[in-house]
C-alpha cells in the first residue's frame, strides 16, 4: 500500500495539467529573481546564490522530489538597468524539467524612497519522462519501447517589483506562455507531461527594526494557478546583530516551515530550510530539507552599513 500511495501521488503532482508545476522553494524571500524578473539588478552589486531541495526525505522508494536553483544577477548602465540568468532542474517520478532564463529589468524611480522593477525574461524548458524507470506488463507498447522521451520549448515571463531599503511588493508570471496537450509529452493515454500553465505571483514584505539589534520582517506570497486552490505562504523572520536570520512560514494546506539564515562574511551566506508537511504524505515522509548559499560580488559592498533584508 505504501508504495502505490507514493506511485498515485507522483502522477498527480507530475501529470495534472492544473496543478502547481513552477518550482516550489521556501527560501524565496532571500531571492526574488527566482519567481520575479523585476527583481534583477535592483542591489548596487552582483549576487549569486545555489539552491538544492530534497522533499520525502525518509521515502525508501526512487523518485521523490529533487529540486536544483542558479541564480546571477546585478546592475547595468548607472544602475538604471539589471540583467540576471536563472537555471532551474526538477525532477519527480520519471520526469525532469530544466529551465534556462535571461534576465533584463528596468528600474525606474518613482519616489524618493520607491524604485520599480520593470522585468522579462526569455528562455527554453527543457522536459524529458524516463520510461525505463517504470514498471509495467505490455513489453510490446511501443509508446514505452522508445526509453525516453524530451521537449524543449520556448517561454518568457514578466514581473514588476516595487521596493526601497526596507519595504517590497512583487506582481509575476515566471511563465506566460500556457502549451497544451498539443506540445507535451505523451505518457499515457489522457496524461500528458508537461501540460504547462501559468503560475501568478504576488509577493509583499517589510522590515521593521524592534531594537538597535533585532529587526522583525513579516512577508507573504500568494501563488495562484488556474483550476487550482490559491496558495498562500504566510512568513515572519527576525534579524539578530545584522547577522542571523531565524524565521518561520505557513504554507496554506501543505507545511510548516522553519528557517535560518547566517551571513558569514559581508559577501557571503549560507541559509537552511526545514519543510514538515501537513498533508497525507507525513505518513511516508520526514520532511523537506532546503539549503542555499549566495555570495555577493563588488567592493562596494564592504562600505553598505544597511544589511540586506531582501
Amino acid at each position: 500500500m505504501k508504495k502505490i500511495f507514493i506511485i498515485v501521488s507522483f502522477l498527480m503532482i507530475a501529470f495534472a495539467g492544473h496543478a502547481q508545476q513552477d518550482l516550489m522553494i521556501s527560501q524565496y524571500m532571500f531571492n526574488h529573481l527566482a519567481i520575479n524578473p523585476g527583481y534583477a539588478g535592483c542591489k548596487d552589486y552582483m549576487m549569486a546564490t545555489l539552491l538544492y531541495r530534497n522533499q520525502w526525505t525518509s521515502y525508501d522508494g526512487k523518485g521523490a522530489p529533487v529540486s536544483q536553483l542558479a541564480t546571477l544577477h546585478g546592475p547595468w548602465k548607472n544602475k538604471k538597468f539589471g540583467w540576471g540568468f536563472t537555471v532551474t532542474h526538477d525532477k519527480i517520478g520519471i520526469t525532469d524539467r530544466t529551465d534556462a532564463f535571461a534576465d533584463l529589468a528596468y528600474h525606474l524611480r518613482v519616489s524618493e524612497k520607491y524604485k520599480l522593477g520593470m522585468g522579462i525574461r526569455m528562455g527554453l524548458s527543457h522536459f524529458n519522462a524516463d520510461f525505463t524507470e517504470l514498471i509495467y506488463w505490455d513489453k510490446s507498447d511501443p509508446r514505452y519501447i522508445a526509453g525516453s522521451q524530451t521537449k524543449t520549448l520556448l517561454n518568457t515571463g514578466a514581473g514588476l517589483f516595487l521596493y526601497s531599503d526596507r519595504v517590497y511588493v512583487g506582481l509575476s508570471v515566471p511563465c506566460t506562455l500556457s502549451y497544451d496537450s498539443t506540445q507535451s509529452i505523451s505518457i499515457n493515454e489522457g496524461s500528458d507531461a508537461p501540460h504547462k500553465v501559468r503560475h501568478y505571483y504576488a509577493t509583499a514584505g517589510v522590515a521593521i527594526p524592534l531594537t538597535l539589534d533585532v529587526v522583525m520582517k513579516p512577508s507573504m506570497l500568494v501563488k495562484y494557478v488556474p483550476d487550482a486552490p490559491v496558495e498562500a505562504d504566510i512568513n515572519l523572520h527576525f534579524l539578530f546583530n545584522d547577522m542571523l536570520w531565524i524565521g518561520a512560514s505557513y504554507r496554506t494546506g501543505d507545511a510548516v516551515i522553519a528557517m535560518v539564515e547566517f551571513q558569514l562574511t559581508r559577501k557571503l551566506r549560507i541559509g537552511y530550510a526545514y519543510d514538515y508537511t501537513l498533508t497525507d504524505i507525513q505518513d511516508y515522509s520526514a520532511g523537506s530539507h532546503e539549503i542555499m548559499l549566495g555570495y555577493d560580488f563588488g567592493y562596494d559592498i564592504m562600505k553598505i552599513k544597511t544589511p540586506r533584508y531582501f
